[in-house]
């Protein structure tokens, strides 16, 4: 249906192709990033998971939503702490693991924000605030 929009507006359907192709391409490179982590994403005005790949740059947690990546969020965050999913969770988050593991986000300038991933990805979603990392430089 766009396609033929796009089409009786004059615009050239390679150069639809071509826009295609680059948004895909450029997801899949995002979601080979070094330290990529798929995630659901809950904020705290909304009540259901947003679905996307996230990144820890030092303290600032960076996700993008996929797969078209209408969302990007950049949140400082001063601490995290880790749960696992409730019954009711692990029913909205079933295609990301049987599982999940949920990390509160204690933000900077905000409300807290819930971060979801596959218990396998647990110490990675905790980035700095990661117990096993502390312990490790500590010992060093």
């Amino acid at each position: 249906m766009i396609w033929a929009i796009l089409a009786a507006l004059g615009v050239p359907l390679w150069l639809c192709a071509a826009g295609i192709f680059m948004l895909l391409f450029n997801n899949r490179r995002l979601r080979k990033r070094y330290g990529d982590v798929p995630v659901r994403v809950r904020r705290p005005e909304k009540k259901r998971w947003t679905r996307g790949h996230a990144v820890w740059v030092s303290d600032v947690f960076a996700w993008r939503g996929s797969p078209a990546a209408w969302a990007e969020e950049l949140l400082v965050v001063r601490a995290a702490t880790a749960r696992d999913a409730d019954r009711e969770e692990r029913k909205s988050l079933r295609r990301l693991s049987k599982t999940p593991v949920i990390v509160t986000l204690t933000v900077a300038d905000g409300e807290p924000v819930e971060v979801a991933a596959a218990r396998e990805q647990g110490s990675a979603l905790l980035g700095p605030f990661s117990p096993a990392l502390h312990a490790s430089s500590v010992g060093a």
